[in-house]
């Protein structure tokens, strides 16, 4: 169980707000203006129009979004019928799922009606209102013909997320255990221990995937479901064999699959023991499955195991399913959800388990590195990629079926659409990956000897973001590679310092040597044992076309070479380096954020015209204010003064440079504030997106408070003024943080 107490738990639901969920304003409301045309009289224009053309509902309303989750409180979780009242908190608690994970809109319905014909009648009665119906926690046999009933009835998807939710996600587990034990669905045994509405739906499922009717056996609380039992409803009677099998112990004896939705403790080790080679096993109760992790690992080695739980490996959660399924089906305005829309789910699923896993996922998870395998059948539920894949894949199927009534035919736009609805999307990290792969360079990666340089190198070849060089002690690269399972084939591994690399050492080292930077030939011969000479002169050689460090290195240990070897850019005399921060309205561009502790003003007029090519390379133009503790002439001392000074030669060497300064922060950042007190000033009415600080102590404070305090994610140090493409990372980067860096760095190579 996870560790949380009762009061916990308790207080968690009560505390602040009561509940879990709220509604909140989409339009604005401010003014009476705003209420004039959200209610009286402005409202009536969309009625009215809505009457005429009853479609322009999704037009001018929530529906299109919107999504009932209803119940009867008769099937609660593991609580059984305890009421539709008491049943509300996991209502709540679903509307927050459809929330978070797909950006779907919920109102909680509970009602107390345990008459079938009531029961749908009300739910009939309030369809307007939705794009969707979510059934949760309605006992069999009822919740079939429920379901059943409001699908036939109804012209919107209805979906009972305890049959299906349950029946897509362990169908996605079940064809990947079947591919990991190479068996054949056409050929398996399985006993399905439980015979409600998830039980009977995954059965179903399982068919339609290609597993023989005859060849599953289901068991209820009096044992085997077989035709000489005169105890069993329409739905039972539906998997109930002609065998003299009566008892678990009997049915699964030889059995490829173990597929539990009971009660704890009823598979015992002998069962298991007496399973075919390689058993398959989802003991799903919930909360303790029906045979714990420990007692089926110790039983049998060979085994795939998964539960319902998220401390054990292969967790069946049906949050994998409903939330995405429902996004797609509404994005296309389906009528209903087939059976090929969740087979095209389910499939999906199993193909997003074999993908390498985001590192983001391994941090949540706190897991090193998730590949797929017998303790790795599903993806997890914080996997930023399902709403993608799944929302796709069911949008899809629907529009293929026939049953959407809204086509999608930009399917990249349709998931890049996703991405933004759910905040996973970055317009500036798109372009720059797009512009990477566009001409893919080679950028090497020195201290190649580490995990997490390792899975991003991974990552940039499996998104053919660049063709990545490997520099470092190759035996521990492969050591490393080997023990994580990552895959280097195909990779260029160099080590500095082996003898089959004395030839370019010693050509580099020439090469150095007569630069004339003070160094003598064994000083430079020498300096070619360490990795970040030697890599930075392989792109000053043509040997690679970028150069990354700086995941255990000190800038000064890189920038120093750099400059010994490949110096300055053209005409500018100053190195610098630039943060990209990005905040929800947009990118800004931190400028110098780590090299020049109290630059001259002719320092940072080259550190401007630098921030201000590099932001044109993603293209934005650069929008730039300089800034100090005063505004515009009012200090004549210190950093205002050398800041005044630097714009005066910018304007008047780079007069069409959108420039402006100097201006303590506030102004930079606020527009109306500015046009009130400096309405001459050349910015104007433009938005400001990069900065010029005054010294290395004011801007690396800015950059680690937006960090910080404001949550923005921060791509750099981007290195500003050298004559090639050298690139520095921050000391224990992320896997994201050198993938982004790798994308500058090429784009950096091309231009």
């Amino acid at each position: 169980m996870a560790g949380f107490t009762k009061e916990d738990a308790l207080r968690y639901h009560a505390s602040g707000r009561p509940g879990k969920i709220e509604v909140v304003p989409t339009k604005p409301y401010s003014t009476q203006y705003d209420l004039s045309l959200a209610y009286s009289p402005g409202v009536a224009e969309p009625c009215l129009e809505i009457e005429k053309h009853p479609g322009d509902v999704y037009k001018y309303t929530i529906k299109g979004n919107l999504v009932a989750v209803i119940s009867n409180g008769t099937a609660v979780l593991g609580l059984g019928d305890i009421g539709a009242l008491s049943g509300k908190p996991v209502m709540e608690g679903k509307g927050l799922l459809f929330k978070v994970f797909a950006d779907v809109d919920v109102f909680d319905i509970e009602i107390d009606q345990k008459n079938v014909e009531d029961f749908i009648t009300a739910v009939k009665a309030i369809s307007p209102t939705f794009g969707g119906i979510n059934l949760e926690d309605i006992k069999a046999p009822e919740c079939f013909e429920i379901e059943e009933r409001l699908i036939r009835e109804l012209d919107i998807p209805v979906f009972h997320d305890d049959q299906h939710g349950t029946a897509i996600i362990s169908a996605a587990g079940l064809l990947n255990a079947l591919e990991i034990t190479g068996k054949k669905i056409n050929k398996i045994k399985i006993v399905v221990n439980g015979a409600g509405a998830a039980a009977i739906s995954c059965s179903k499922l399982y068919i339609r995937l290609g597993v023989k009717h005859e060849n599953i056996f289901m068991l209820d609380s009096k044992g085997v479901l077989t035709t000489d039992r005169t105890d069993l409803n329409k739905y039972k009677q539906q998997f109930a064999r002609n065998t003299k099998k009566h008892t678990l112990a009997e049915a699964i004896e030889g059995a490829d699959v173990f597929l539990g939705l009971s009660v704890a403790g009823v598979l015992s080790k002998e069962m298991l023991q007496s399973m075919a080679k390689d058993p398959i096993v989802f003991a799903m109760a919930n909360p303790n499955p029906e045979i714990s992790y420990e007692d089926a690992i110790g039983a049998r080695k060979d085994i795939i195991f998964a539960t319902g739980r998220s401390d054990y490996p292969n967790q069946i959660n049906n949050v994998l399913g409903f939330p995405f399924i429902f996004r797609g089906a509404l994005d296309v305005r389906a009528r209903i959800i087939n059976e090929e829309m969740k087979i095209a789910a389910a499939y999906a699923l199993a193909q997003l388990a074999k993908e390498d896993v985001p590192e983001s996922v391994n941090e949540a998870y706190k897991t090193k590195n998730l590949v797929f395998g017998r303790e790795y059948l599903i993806p997890k539920p914080l996997d930023p990629r399902l709403i993608t894949r799944i929302a796709s894949a069911v949008a899809k199927a629907a529009i293929e079926t026939g049953v959407a009534g809204k086509p999608i035919t930009d399917w990249d736009l349709y998931e890049l659409e996703l991405m933004k609805r759910m905040g996973i999307y970055n317009q500036l990290v798109h372009d720059v990956h797009l512009k990477a792969k566009n001409k893919r360079k080679r950028i090497l990666f020195a201290g190649a000897d580490n995990y997490t340089v390792l899975k991003a190198i991974q990552a940039v070849r499996n998104e053919k973001i660049a063709d990545p060089v490997l520099l470092g002690n190759t035996d521990e690269i492969r050591r490393i590679a080997a023990e994580n399972k990552l895959y280097l084939e195909g990779l260029q591994l160099i080590d500095h310092r082996s003898t089959s690399e004395s030839g370019k050492r010693q050509k580099y080292a020439q090469l150095l040597y007569e630069k004339g930077k003070g160094l003598t030939y064994p000083e430079a011969l020498d300096n070619m044992n360490d990795r970040n000479y030697f890599g930075i002169s392989m792109v000053e050689n043509g040997d690679a076309d970028g150069f990354l460090s700086g995941f255990t290195s000190q800038y000064s240990e890189i920038t120093r070479p750099a400059l010994h070897i490949v110096g300055y850019k053209n005409s500018f005399n100053h190195i610098a380096g630039m943060y990209i921060v990005m905040t929800k309205n947009g990118p800004y561009f931190f400028a110098d954020s780590i090299v020049n502790i109290q630059p001259s003003s002719h320092a940072l007029t080259d550190i401007t015209l630098l921030a201000a090519n590099e932001v044109r390379k993603f293209n934005i133009e650069p929008i730039i204010a300089l800034v100090s503790y005063s505004s515009f002439g009012s200090v004549r001392e210190g950093s205002p003064l050398r800041m005044q000074e630097a714009i005066e030669i910018l304007h008047k060497e780079h007069p069409d440079l959108i420039v402006e300064g100097e201006m303590q922060a506030n102004y930079a950042f606020n527009k109306q504030l500015r046009q009130k007190h400096y309405p001459s000033s050349k910015l104007a009415d433009h938005d400001v997106n990069t900065i010029i600080f005054p010294n290395l102590s004011s801007g690396n404070i800015a950059y680690n408070m937006m960090k910080e305090l404001g949550g923005s994610e921060i791509i750099g140090p981007v290195m500003l003024g050298f004559r090639k493409p050298i690139h520095i990372l921050q000391l224990n980067s992320t896997v994201r943080d050198i993938v982004n860096m790798c994308a500058i760095a090429a784009v950096d190579a091309q231009m």
